[in-house]
């Protein structure tokens, strides 16, 4: 897993206003917070911490007053139009400590083509150690076919890492393609009195 170290500055002014400003400065304000330790009022660089967080379940070492804290991201937050970076809680975690994160499972393999591949859940919850989570769990979806489903017991996992989701929550499912049922209009026949067309029988022809 990656880990990045990106330098933050005590914050010293808070609220709504402080927090615009910080942002149109370049700064993301943030919390690190965890082990007991009173909470740390921050601001990040808001290129670099995006880079960062471009990486799932991504380790920041970050430097205060030449001071280093690990941490990972806890919540963050985003304008819901914009997608910029408007506020970063960060949990404080030590070397060697196991974490509970969501890593990404991705699907591989050939499976039947007639079914629809439908990711139910695209990650599961592990406790693993905090320096060495995986960027993604892999599920082999070899020989799947329409009906079945895969569970989270079914992702193979490396050494040290242990499964936190429920073993029976749906990853991946393949379900079936409903039958197309083509409506056609129906021909109408149009009866055609032959009786009405013909001259009667007999009848005279008219002189011209």
């Amino acid at each position: 897993m990656a880990e990045i170290t990106i330098n933050g500055v005590v914050r010293t002014e808070f609220g709504k206003g402080a927090s615009r400003r910080a942002r149109r400065d370049g700064l993301v304000p943030a919390v690190i917070y965890g082990h007991g330790e009173k909470p740390q009022h921050i601001t990040l660089p808001a290129r670099e911490l995006g880079v960062a967080l471009e990486q799932s379940n991504v380790l920041l070492d970050i430097v205060i007053d030449g001071k280093t804290e690990l941490t990972l991201p806890k919540a963050i937050v985003r304008h819901p139009l914009k997608q910029i970076l408007e506020h970063i809680d960060l949990v404080l975690v030590r070397r060697g400590e196991k974490v509970v994160v969501a890593v990404p499972v991705h699907a591989s393999g050939e499976y039947d083509r007639d079914g629809i591949l439908e990711h139910v859940n695209n990650t599961i919850e592990v406790r693993v150690e905090a320096t060495a989570i995986p960027s993604f769990l892999e599920l082999d979806i070899t020989g799947l076919v329409a009906g079945m489903s895969l569970y989270a017991s079914d992702v193979v996992l490396p050494a040290g890492v242990e499964l936190e989701s429920a073993p029976k929550m749906i990853v991946i499912h393949l379900s079936e393609r409903s039958a197309i049922v083509e409506e056609v209009a129906p021909v109408v026949a149009e009866v055609v009195d032959a009786t009405a067309e013909a001259p009667a029988a007999g009848a005279e022809k008219k002189e011209a």
